[in-house]
């Protein structure tokens, strides 16, 4: 999953940057609105993370340029203020859910959670015929033998799972899963394909990883 926080205070931004990163998310930052503006009309995020006191363009104002620009991510705004016409304001924008600043990271992680399983389903599970990734505890299934992933592991076979029986080119796994700023992302990707392909096909006889040369790589 991919995700864009759009904050002015780089000490937030550090916290948020390094929690998120943690948990296994590939996140962009913006500083202020237009930047904002920008990046989420030419990208695809999962999760918009909005502060309502940013530069050049406000959140309410940027939450509702996005909606008039019919980009549906859901978006969760973050407030230092305490006040309910405040987080009206910003729900009634199209803002899908608030948190109120100073907060625990662990709620803003559930809200990121329920906003993704209210986005593509109710179930907390991915599946590929006897294979199963738990989106939640983050680990995989096969034949009943649960397969430990690294962070970065759990992020490329969560996207190959949402994109079974399709060719997604290293490109689009890079966005997806690194942020835009990460150099030699490419390498990565190879290595971390090769050590999917060790935890998920090997010891089985039929194999799911394949890579389709020049192209990039299928789930199939």
């Amino acid at each position: 999953m991919k995700i864009l926080v759009v904050e002015d205070n780089p000490h937030i931004v550090d916290f948020l940057e390094k929690g998120l990163k943690e948990a296994s998310y590939a996140v962009d930052v913006a500083n202020d609105g237009k930047e904002a503006f920008y990046l989420a009309t030419t990208n695809i995020y999962d999760i918009i993370i909005l502060d309502i006191m940013i530069p050049f363009m406000s959140g309410i104002e940027l939450c509702k340029e996005l909606r008039k620009y019919e980009i549906t991510t859901p978006i969760i705004m973050l407030t230092a203020k305490d006040d309910s016409e405040d987080m009206i304001t910003g729900l009634d924008a199209g803002a899908d859910d608030y948190v109120t600043k100073p907060f625990v990271f662990k709620e803003l992680l559930a809200r990121i959670r329920a906003l993704s399983r209210r986005k593509v389903t109710q179930t907390t599970i991915l599946e590929f015929k006897n294979l199963k990734l738990d989106t939640v505890k983050k680990y995989a299934i096969r034949d009943e033998q649960r397969i430990e992933l690294t962070s970065k592991e759990y992020a490329i076979l969560e996207f190959l799972l949402k994109n079974q029986n399709q060719t997604v080119s290293e490109s689009m796994i890079i966005e997806s899963v690194w942020d835009m700023n990460y150099s030699n992302a490419s390498n990565l990707v190879k290595v971390y394909i090769y050590r999917l392909r060790n935890k998920i096909d090997k010891g089985f006889e039929e194999t799911y990883i394949h890579n389709i040369k020049n192209i990039g790589y299928i789930l199939k």
